[in-house]
């Protein structure tokens, strides 16, 4: 969920909303940024599911028993055990994003095209972020370690669609 930083919480939540452009709406939520976020700040909060897989193992009950003459005159007896083990715990990432405001059809549209120009975008320019520009996002944050459909304000700049801060 991504988190506006304004003085009017209700209009901050609207515009959240309106520009999601996909089937989970944006909504405020004061938990998602740190404390000291600046205020007109926007966050998102990703948590990236836990890895789990399926482990079986099978243990030694008794050993073979074998004749005089090397052939098997009883064989050995394991027990299987499956369970499941965590392989990656779940982790819980919050990163600054483009403000609503700032995500117009037309910036949007410049998002497609620069996801395009490296490889990462196949689908018709639309201005709108639909499931293929998610998944493009997805797709060019993966390789910098934020695994998350959300535009990254880090990732805004890096395609040159958001200035960088003058110092």
């Amino acid at each position: 969920m991504a988190r506006c930083r304004a003085a009017l919480p209700v209009a901050c939540a609207l515009a959240l909303a309106l520009v999601a452009g996909a089937p989970q709406a944006f909504a405020a939520s004061p938990a998602q940024g740190p404390e000291t976020a600046p205020p007109g700040s926007c966050w998102q909060k990703y948590t990236s599911p836990a890895v789990i897989e399926t482990v079986t193992e099978h243990k030694l009950v008794r050993a073979a028993v074998k004749n005089p003459d090397g052939s098997v005159k009883t064989p050995a007896v394991y027990r299987t055990r499956t369970r499941q083990a965590i392989i990656t715990q779940r982790h819980i990432t919050r990163f600054e994003t483009p403000c609503p405001a700032q995500m117009t059809p037309e910036r949007i549209a410049s998002l497609q095209r620069a996801l395009a120009a490296r490889g990462f975008f196949a689908g018709a320019i639309t201005g709108v972020i639909d499931t293929n520009t998610r998944r493009a996002i997805r797709a060019f944050q993966k390789r910098g370690g934020l695994n998350s459909p959300v535009l990254a304000l880090k990732t805004a700049r890096k395609l040159g669609l958001i200035a960088y801060p003058r110092p």
